[in-house]
């Protein structure tokens, strides 16, 4: 053959024989239910491989919670009625950097029930709710497979998501009702990303020191 490159050989534009062509990971637009996995273009160490669940999203702006952001801080010690009804580990989760002061509350309605109105929850996706943190307790978790309590929340203005999508700081992935009350053994970031498949699936393998470089 001449020096043209072979087609089986790398470089050549095609794909050796054999290997199946990679495609592109399916895009997905930001709603509320959906997650947001922090790629490694993301250098806000707020936010470092974070996976932060969208309660709401329109055109006047986003807002959403950190769901692997465990803090020290036991919630029998800040909202004792709730300490009950809270799933393990029993512990407030840092929701995001916007109002640190302020408490959301996370819930995932037992399987075939969806909230009314007057009942202190407000349906998200799915099965997934905003629990009223001011309504009773017993009364609100009692149609609940358990709730997630949050310190402060994420949030992003007009267009400000839709900008850091396009600079590929975020992956949009669909979120799954059971993601809001992942046990503390389970890495949360590792699993979004590895159900998503190839190739997107091969980021939860990344080593997170090539995320600092």
């Amino acid at each position: 053959m001449s020096n043209a490159e072979r087609p089986d050989e790398p470089g050549s534009g095609d794909e050796p024989r054999g290997v199946p062509r990679r495609r592109p990971p399916r895009e997905y637009r930001p709603a509320a239910g959906m997650l947001l996995v922090a790629t490694s273009e993301l250098r806000d160490p707020q936010f470092r491989r974070t996976v932060v669940y969208l309660v709401a999203h329109g055109e006047e702006g986003s807002a959403g919670l950190v769901l692997n952001r465990r803090t020290e801080t036991a919630v029998h010690s800040v909202l004792p009625a709730w300490a009950g009804h809270v799933a393990k580990p029993q512990a407030v989760y840092s929701g995001g950097p916007v109002q640190p002061s302020g408490a959301m509350c996370l819930g995932v309605s037992r399987g075939g029930y969806y909230p009314g109105d007057g009942s202190g929850l407000v349906r998200v996706a799915g099965r997934v709710v905003l629990v009223d943190l001011d309504s009773e307790p017993a009364i609100a978790a009692a149609t609940l497979s358990g709730v997630r309590i949050f310190a402060g929340h994420a949030g992003w203005g007009e267009g400000q998501l839709a900008t850091e999508i396009g600079e590929g700081a975020w992956f949009v992935v669909p979120g799954r009702d059971d993601d809001i009350l992942t046990g503390p053994m389970v890495d949360l970031y590792f699993r979004a990303l590895r159900r998503q498949g190839f190739p997107l699936a091969w980021e939860a393998y990344r080593p997170s020191e090539m995320e600092r470089n």
